[in-house]
């Protein structure tokens, strides 16, 4: 692998592409052996089995081809009915971000993504605090896609209360995550395939609709809101459906057990972004089309703005694809949260690995190869924030408010990574001045104006979260030079 996990802080080999040595073209040829197993998990070290496909399939995942689906009554009433367009913006947005993470990802091809940069580029603190803002993301994204897996499955069967359906995806993915990353890869890419074929008898389903029956709403008014247009508005809503869109940056925390060095990292997130971004757009604007609510009474009743996107189903296609689109969302939203649990445990295990975090964390288990104690953690928080929100009515608009903010913080210190890396302390010669100045620093300031147009709720949650980061790096700096 790329580091040996020994512990020692400096980090220092990550620049290095990532071989870590010469024990990776081995360990490739052996990986299925038990034997090599264990070594791995001796030395802190994760087991290089992914490939191109396997990412995709984890980004995909994540990111789930129908993630409007779960937030899209909330978007149309935060944007005034101008959904598609923002996703066409949170797009844009990610994808500056998404090229960062490429230029970083040959960088510190580490399992701790952003946390991994963020050293290189901006040093130790900064780092720890770029890990720590993603944490808060990491570890609830998964919660609230197991939020709208159990909303799904309770639409379907209302008889079984939405957090007994939330805790049951919550403990059979947990399963699947501790068997081992091949193994959830594989049931990953059964589930992703269903989830694109039901994507597209929703599209090819609508546009008949569509051109048999005409639109609900103005044919432009996906772009431009169905009663007026809000700059701040749709900054707003790109504040909540930049959730759609974090699986992408998932992928970088499998950099260590990839095959084929960091440059497939970089290609599988943008090549995931990008797909993603249209699959969004299309299907939220066919989706606008047929909303038989306006978007200010969408805004009017919150208890409606989660199962908005099922109603518009019923109501223009029929009972038949509202339950398809369902059991979709319901076992496509748990598998995402799968890749998410995944992608937090990974992040937690780096952090450990550093001693940024408890170093039992940092274990790997020898005969599956993942950190198994670090996904049983990450495990417990998501089910515990899950379950809290699928009991409350608003639940999902709280929990949705506050995942944003912790990605958003950290994609910043990506951006300021890549300029301190490149630019900045010039480590790999004379930087590109658009890839290494210009793309980071407009990324950076998109994402800026996006935080500032948040609610002010999750604004207040994720600087008392910084706040905790800054004590427990304080403290951890005292231990350190006591």
């Amino acid at each position: 692998m790329s580091e040996s996990g020994s512990g020692s802080g400096s980090g220092g080999n990550g620049g290095s592409g990532g071989n870590g040595g010469s024990g990776v073209a081995e360990t490739a040829g052996t990986e299925g052996t038990e034997g090599a197993a264990g070594a791995h998990a001796e030395d802190g070290r994760l087991r290089r089995t992914l490939g191109f496909r396997d990412l995709v399939v984890y980004g995909l995942l994540f990111i789930a081809p129908m993630a409007p689906v779960g937030v899209f009554g909330t978007l149309d009433a935060k944007s005034d009915g101008a959904v598609a367009l923002v996703y066409v913006v949170a797009t844009v947005v990610m994808a500056f971000t998404a090229f960062s993470y490429a230029q970083m990802v040959r960088v510190a091809p580490l399992a701790g993504s952003v946390f991994a940069y963020a050293r290189k580029g901006l040093g130790e603190g900064p780092g720890f605090i770029a890990g720590w803002m993603a944490m808060l993301d990491y570890l609830l994204i998964p919660a609230v896609a197991y939020l709208f897996s159990g909303i799904a499955l309770n639409s379907l069967v209302p008889s079984v209360s939405r957090w007994v359906w939330t805790a049951l995806a919550v403990v059979v993915t947990t399963l699947l995550n501790l068997w081992g990353v091949r193994a959830a890869a594989r049931v990953g890419f059964a589930v992703l395939a269903m989830e694109i074929v039901v994507l597209a008898v929703f599209l090819v389903s609508a546009v008949v609709v569509l051109v048999r029956d005409g639109a609900q709403r103005g044919w432009l008014t996906p772009l431009t809101g169905d009663s007026h247009f809000s700059t701040s508005a749709v900054l707003g809503a790109v504040s909540v459906a930049v959730l759609s869109y974090l699986g992408f940056d998932a992928i970088a925390t499998f950099a260590e057990e990839v095959t084929g060095g960091s440059a497939k990292v970089a290609r599988a997130l943008l090549f995931c972004l990008v797909l993603a971004g249209v699959l969004f757009v299309a299907q939220a604007y066919l989706a606008a089309l047929l909303e038989p609510m306006t978007s200010a009474e969408l805004a009017a009743d919150p208890a409606a703005q989660g199962s908005a996107f099922y109603d518009t189903v019923d109501s223009a296609v029929g009972g038949w694809l509202h339950d398809l689109v369902a059991v979709s969302k319901a076992i496509g939203a748990a598998f995402a949260a799968l890749a998410g649990q995944a992608a937090a445990g990974r992040l937690l295990f780096a952090m450990a690995r550093e001693r940024r975090l408890p170093q039992v964390l940092a274990k790997v288990d020898p005969r599956s190869g993942v950190p198994r104690l670090a996904i049983l953690l990450a495990a417990t928080v998501t089910l515990i924030a899950a379950v809290w929100a699928a009991r409350r009515a608003d639940g999902l608009d709280h929990l949705v408010s506050v995942v944003d903010i912790g990605a958003l913080t950290a994609f910043v210190l990506l951006h300021a990574s890549v300029v301190g890396w490149f630019a900045v302390r010039r480590m790999e010669g004379p930087p590109s001045w658009w890839r290494h100045v210009l793309v980071p620093v407009v990324g950076a300031g998109a994402l800026i104006a996006v935080i500032v147009e948040a609610t002010g709720s999750a604004q207040l949650v994720g600087a008392c979260w910084f706040g905790v980061g800054l004590v427990v790096l304080a403290l951890q700096w005292g231990r350190r030079t006591g």
